[in-house]
């Protein structure tokens, strides 16, 4: 019996679609051994980024634990590159932002129009995950935000300054999607690098 193998990015978009649809874990497994993909080659989707240290709750069935992972490293890499297509397929439609800054709307726009504004500031925004912890319905990320302040930011005109924080994120994923986000950011050395305070 000949088995066609799949790349193993499509073949991770097919297990994640039916850990998605809710199709038995038994499934996915066998989906995934058919493809002939490791464990470790499930933590390093293409084009996404990865966590300089990625920590599991081994107690997750593995198809909850690569989608929750995936969906999380989407919206990572959203950050990392304004790419808005990866923010709406990784927040769920009805999306609550549960500590937005003052005038943020919520849903996937609230996200989308405040990535927006930053690069207005900061056009070569880049982030990293420093570190990821995957646990129940739970994912938390650890971000390194960094770039140059050549844009404006209010009033201000940027001259160049070097840009560099941290952030922290706890999602909740429902559905395959970022549910809800709890973040905090370390906007008083944010304020400084900008000349804010």
């Amino acid at each position: 019996m000949t088995r066609k193998m799949l790349p193993a990015s499509r073949s991770f978009a097919v297990v994640c679609a039916q850990a998605r649809r809710g199709i038995a874990l038994r499934r996915c497994a066998t989906a995934l051994l058919l493809a002939g993909i490791s464990g470790s080659a499930f933590s390093a989707p293409q084009g996404l980024l990865k966590p300089a240290q990625l920590i599991v709750d081994n107690g997750l069935p593995p198809a909850t634990r690569v989608a929750n992972e995936y969906v999380a490293r989407q919206y990572a890499t959203f950050w990392n590159t304004g790419d808005e297509a990866l923010a709406r397929a990784a927040l769920a439609g009805n999306f609550i932002d549960k500590t937005p800054p003052e005038g943020r709307r919520q849903g996937p726009e609230g996200a989308i129009l405040a990535s927006r504004a930053f690069r207005q500031a900061v056009p070569d925004l880049r982030c990293d995950v420093e570190q990821m912890i995957v646990a129940g319905d739970r994912v938390v990320s650890h971000l390194h935000f960094h770039g140059h302040f050549t844009g404006t930011f209010g009033t201000r005109k940027g001259k160049g300054q070097n840009i560099d924080f941290i952030a922290t994120d706890i999602y909740q994923i429902s559905g395959g999607k970022i549910a809800a986000n709890w973040h905090i950011e370390d906007n008083l050395t944010l304020m400084k690098q900008l000349g804010a305070q």
